[in-house]
C-alpha cells in the first residue's frame, strides 16, 4: 500500500530533488512556460504554486521564504512586482500541465509546464517568428522575380 507517501521521488536523493525543483521554478518563473517530463512538471507544479501563493501575501517575511527556493534575486523581483500583479485575485491554479507525447530517445512522456496568465506571450512569440518568416519568404519572392526580370531584359537585347 502507498498511504502517506506524498511527492515523488524522481530518482534523486533529496538535495538533488530539492536542486532540481528550485532549478525547474526559477526557468518557469523566468520563462514563463518550460518543456521538461511529465513526471518533473507534475512535481514542479506544487512547488511553483507554493511559492507563487506566498509571494502573493507579499512583504518582507514572505520574500525572505521565496529566496529559500529561489536563488536567483531577478527572478523574484520579477515574482513580486509582476507575476503576482498578473496573477490578480485568482484563488489557484496558477500553472497549467499540458501533454507534448513521448521523447524520440527514450520515449519520455514529456509535457510544458506554463504559467496560465501568461499564454498570451507565448502566442505573441509564436506569432513574431510567423511573421518574420513570411516577410523572409517575401522579400526572397522579391529577388527572385527581380532576377528573372533582369534576366528577361537580357534575353529581349540579344534579339536586337
Amino acid at each position: 500500500m502507498n498511504h502517506r507517501i506524498k511527492g515523488r521521488k524522481l530518482g534523486r536523493t533529496a538535495s538533488h530533488r530539492a536542486a532540481l525543483m528550485s532549478a525547474l521554478a526559477t526557468s518557469l518563473l523566468k520563462h514563463k512556460r518550460i518543456k521538461t517530463t511529465l513526471a518533473k512538471a507534475k512535481e514542479a507544479r506544487g512547488y511553483v504554486e507554493d511559492i507563487i501563493t506566498k509571494a502573493r501575501k507579499g512583504g518582507l517575511h514572505q520574500q525572505r521564504l521565496v529566496m529559500e527556493k529561489i536563488h536567483d534575486h531577478e527572478v523574484v523581483k520579477e515574482l513580486f512586482a509582476e507575476i503576482v500583479s498578473k496573477v490578480g485575485d485568482r484563488p489557484g491554479g496558477f500553472t497549467r500541465v499540458v501533454k507534448l507525447g513521448n521523447r524520440k530517445g527514450d520515449a519520455a512522456s514529456m509535457a510544458i509546464l506554463e504559467l496560465v496568465d501568461y499564454n498570451d506571450i507565448a502566442n505573441q512569440k509564436a506569432e513574431e517568428k510567423k511573421e518574420a518568416r513570411e516577410a523572409k519568404r517575401k522579400s526572397k519572392r522579391e529577388t527572385e522575380s527581380n532576377k528573372n526580370v533582369e534576366d528577361a531584359k537580357i534575353v529581349e537585347e540579344s534579339k536586337l
